[in-house]
């Protein structure tokens, strides 16, 4: 996968992005391209000021900026690169930092969690062919930090195989759709049970 488009760690930044509403925005900015803030309000369900007063938000930290092309309240914003990374709430930076951080995590992982359910609610709509292609996994295995990364990067691997397909259509097959994976690879607490 490209190098993510910004690393955040500017507490400030992190927090900026640590909201549902300013998220979504991103995510149909990131997967649809340039929206104005009345297209992005009829997707989202909420007013076009609501979004409007967002983007604006969202622009002063350069998380979106306006693509061109309209004027007024017809002006369209795009995101300008795709992807961010930041360090999650255990690694080292201020206690400003990691709290951050872990209230963006949480928005990402229940946006993500959201959209499971959704799927879960509407997969008998769905044809056989697509309700057979999902599925969810769940293991826990006994494992080295090194077999650890090994496993976490071999995921990563598969996943980078498809990722030019967001930003350009022409790679997309035909019917195709747009598929989320969620994936983490973790150390576990379970009480009573020691490392080897």
């Amino acid at each position: 996968m490209p190098t993510p488009h910004r690393h955040l760690s500017d507490p400030r930044e992190l927090n900026a992005l640590a909201h549902p509403l300013r998220m979504a925005i991103v995510e149909l900015l990131s997967i649809s391209g340039p929206l104005t803030a009345t297209e992005l309000a009829d997707r989202l369900d909420e007013t076009p000021a609501n979004c409007s007063w967002h983007l604006r938000k969202l622009a002063q930290h350069g998380f979106v900026e306006e693509a061109g092309g309209g004027t007024g309240r017809q002006r369209p914003w795009q995101v300008p690169g795709l992807g961010f990374g930041w360090d999650d709430e255990h690694a080292s930076g201020s206690i400003q930092e990691r709290r951050a951080a872990q209230a963006l995590s949480e928005v990402v992982m229940s946006r993500a969690m959201d959209r499971l359910r959704e799927f879960q609610q509407r997969a008998p709509e769905e044809t056989e062919e697509w309700r057979t292609a999902q599925t969810s996994n769940e293991m826990v295995a006994w494992l080295t930090a090194d077999e650890l990364k090994e496993m976490n990067d071999a995921i990563t691997a598969v996943l980078d195989r498809y990722v030019e397909r967001l930003t350009e259509p022409q790679r997309r097959p035909p019917g195709s759709r747009l598929c989320e994976f969620v994936a983490w690879g973790i150390p576990t607490y379970f009480p009573g049970v020691e490392p080897a």
